[in-house]
């Protein structure tokens, strides 16, 4: 069941609530971000109805991130899309999920008008969940005891969830990104729960590829999004139809060709059967090789055989190629 998706205040009055509430950027929706909502959820299964309405597991998001309002040089870039994100906090067990428009208004309000205005006036929380160093309102002034006492006040119950550790590293968002700009992209799978993922519209290349190397389909990537440079096994999938490919992805500027602006360039290891996708989704499954520059288009289809080999290799060796797997 795909959740409710409210993307202002206005939206969600009289209509979100009552709730037991995850709140955060949740950027990736990784496997911490995922233990908040299992947090959710199980008090939802133990409490069931609040006045006879039934509570629902629930997530706050917040867009565009807080960062670009309130410390602009800081803005990281992002692991996944504002769709990407949505779809994965319903998979994750989020049924409504507000996307809380961030802006400097939102950015003055104090903790208490926080609760006060949001979480309790619009959205009816029954009960908030939080990783262990949530901060909210105005300079980050409320603290988790700060929505413990306002809980308290306001009558919700207020939860705090200890960081996930996997292999002796604490999940992050920003561990993700530090991963994938060293295009460790198995190790940034396993903190998602999930392959690394990007996805977009089909965009016509510059015709290099089909003239003197390979063929290739050409993916836009969102503003923003991080994305790892170098040589990757993939899986390609189109997600209307959930047609998939194995595929080997280049993710750099083409220096071969004098290249300046990022592409993501997929050759499928199969053929193409059937109309040409217009939407892919590139999932990152192994790391092959940095990108490199090649003294003729030649050596370089020569390079992309030894890369398509390496690449049915990990397919072959591959048990169970689940791309949800590690």
């Amino acid at each position: 069941m795909k959740p409710l998706i409210f993307r202002s205040i206005e939206e969600a009055r009289g209509r979100f609530g009552p709730c037991a509430l995850a709140i955060g950027n949740f950027d990736g929706v990784h496997i911490g971000h995922q233990a908040l909502l299992a947090q959710a959820g199980k008090f939802v299964r133990q409490n069931g109805f609040v006045s006879q309405n039934a509570i629902h597991p629930a997530a706050l998001t917040f867009h565009p991130h807080p960062a670009t309002i309130v410390a602009p040089h800081r803005v990281p870039p992002i692991v996944s899309t504002l769709e990407q994100r949505l779809h994965f906090l319903g998979v994750a067990g989020a049924e409504h999920i507000l996307v809380l428009p961030f802006t400097a208004e939102t950015a003055l309000l104090s903790p208490r008008e926080f609760v006060r205005q949001i979480l309790v006036g619009v959205l009816h929380t029954q009960a908030v969940f939080v990783g262990e160093n949530f901060h909210f309102g105005h300079k980050q002034a409320g603290t988790p005891a700060t929505l413990e006492a306002l809980g308290k006040e306001f009558g919700f119950v207020s939860q705090f969830v200890k960081p996930v550790v996997l292999r002796g590293e604490v999940v992050s968002s920003s561990a993700i990104r530090r991963h994938l700009a060293e295009g460790n992209v198995a190790r940034a799978g396993r903190l998602l729960g999930r392959c690394f993922c990007v996805e977009g519209p089909v965009v016509s290349g510059h015709g290099v590829g089909s003239k003197q190397t390979v063929p290739t389909l050409n993916l836009r990537p969102a503003p923003g999004q991080i994305v790892p440079h170098g040589v990757y096994v993939t899986e390609t999938i189109e997600p209307p139809t959930n047609r998939r490919w194995r595929s080997i992805t280049n993710a750099g500027t083409r220096p071969t060709f004098g290249g300046e602006e990022l592409t993501i360039e997929t050759f499928l290891l199969s053929p193409l059967e059937g109309p040409a996708p217009e939407m892919i989704e590139v999932q990152f499954r192994h790391f092959v090789r940095q990108e490199q520059q090649f003294p003729s288009p030649e050596a370089l289809k020569a390079q992309i055989m030894k890369d398509v080999a390496r690449a049915q290799t990990y397919w072959r060796r591959l048990k169970k190629p689940n791309p949800s797997i590690y």
